[in-house]
């Protein structure tokens, strides 16, 4: 069951769900959102074995402050030995994705049941 998450700002929300955390963006994350959410997600995936999900279903834009967000999570929580998975599923975004690469080190799934899925799959990395 999908609790609903605890805002932390105007573009973060945070809960927990299967023992995963699950980090919600909202909005539009641009250079002014990701100043805001870069210390809370360094916190969150600086914990060793941590597994989080990145649900980005209610952004509306999203430019490379994001993207550098995402990248600098991936990598944090490989180092510790943790699991990353992405939730989303708008297609301009999902577009930006495919045309970085990203989608092949952070394949991004339709929703937070195929990400832990894929959680349970997992050996324990990406």
């Amino acid at each position: 069951m999908r609790r609903e998450p605890v805002p932390l700002t105007r573009q973060l929300g945070v809960y927990d769900h299967r023992g995963h955390t699950v980090v919600e963006f909202r909005g539009e994350i641009d250079i002014a959102a990701a100043t805001e959410i870069g210390p809370f997600l360094d916190r969150v995936t600086d914990r060793p074995g941590a597994r989080v999900v990145i649900d980005l279903r209610p952004v509306e834009f999203f430019d490379c402050s994001g993207l550098r967000l995402l990248y600098r999570a991936r990598v944090r929580v490989l180092e510790r030995g943790g699991q990353l998975h992405l939730v989303c599923t708008h297609p301009l975004t999902l577009r930006v994705f495919r045309v970085t690469g990203l989608t092949r080190l952070l394949p991004p799934q339709p929703d937070l049941d195929a990400a832990l899925a894929r959680s349970e799959a997992a050996s324990g990395s990406l």
